[in-house]
């Protein structure tokens, strides 16, 4: 069946109008790889921001444990969609009224809507995966801490060498899904003047006044990269040792 409407589909894409796609051919590419830039820096900051995260509320002192559950909560209980336009129409529009940040070498940035788009993925990423990493930090198991702990290890030694690499052993089963979550969230940054892939697709759609076509190629295209995350993130569980 599967097969049968795999080939119903080819054969209307096929007879479909797609007379439009060399005119938007390159600026699909550009805005493409703005749209996997930002997925990419996103995923790879807010892990680096969720290791800490994770680490405060399951060994920190109470108030940095307060802070960190307190950020992952406000994080997640609010769309990404509201966190990007405070950035991004809220904080952005006070930096004009700043005159130190306009004699800045960052101003040329802060008027761009990138960054902002950035910041906000990152943040999301973070708070959610900040709770993933609360969760693996806590499930490994305290002997083996305790172990290492006795053979002389320091505790940096022994979050290097034991607790972080068993905590991401634990996550990398979710980590797919949370990582195509958030490609998902990437179309939001158009909403803020940021030329991903969706906004080019919706620049075409009111151009050429043709609705399908370019619909069908955008699910194609995240579909393509939704199945090369998970491919990714099989391809890492097959190399790394199976957790006891």
């Amino acid at each position: 069946m599967a097969a049968i409407a795999l080939a119903a589909f080819a054969a209307a894409a096929l007879n479909m109008d797609w007379s439009w796609l060399p005119k938007y051919q390159g600026q699909m590419i550009d805005a493409l790889g703005v749209t996997v830039a930002l997925f990419v820096t996103s995923v790879l900051a807010g892990a680096l921001l969720a290791v800490p995260l994770g680490l405060a509320q399951a060994a920190g002192p109470w108030p940095l444990a307060w802070l960190a559950r307190g950020f992952c909560t406000v994080i997640r209980g609010t769309p990404i969609l509201l966190q990007m336009w405070l950035l991004y129409y809220g904080l952005g529009s006070l930096f004009p009224y700043m005159p130190e940040l306009r004699q800045s070498p960052i101003w040329p940035y802060l008027i761009e809507a990138w960054p902002y788009a950035f910041v906000a993925l990152t943040l999301s990423f973070a708070g959610y995966e900040g709770e993933v990493m609360r969760g693996a930090f806590r499930g490994v198991p305290r002997g083996e801490l305790e172990a290492a702990h006795s053979m002389g290890m320091t505790p940096f030694t022994i979050l290097r060498r034991i607790w972080l690499p068993r905590a991401i052993q634990r996550v990398l089963p979710t980590l797919g899904g949370e990582l195509i979550l958030h490609l998902k969230a990437t179309p939001l940054v158009a909403t803020i003047a940021v030329i991903d892939i969706y906004a080019i697709i919706a620049r075409i759609r009111q151009e050429t006044f043709i609705t399908y076509e370019p619909l069908l190629l955008l699910a194609f295209i995240y579909t393509l990269l939704a199945a090369s995350i998970a491919l990714g993130v099989w391809l890492l569980e097959r190399r790394l040792p199976a957790k006891a």
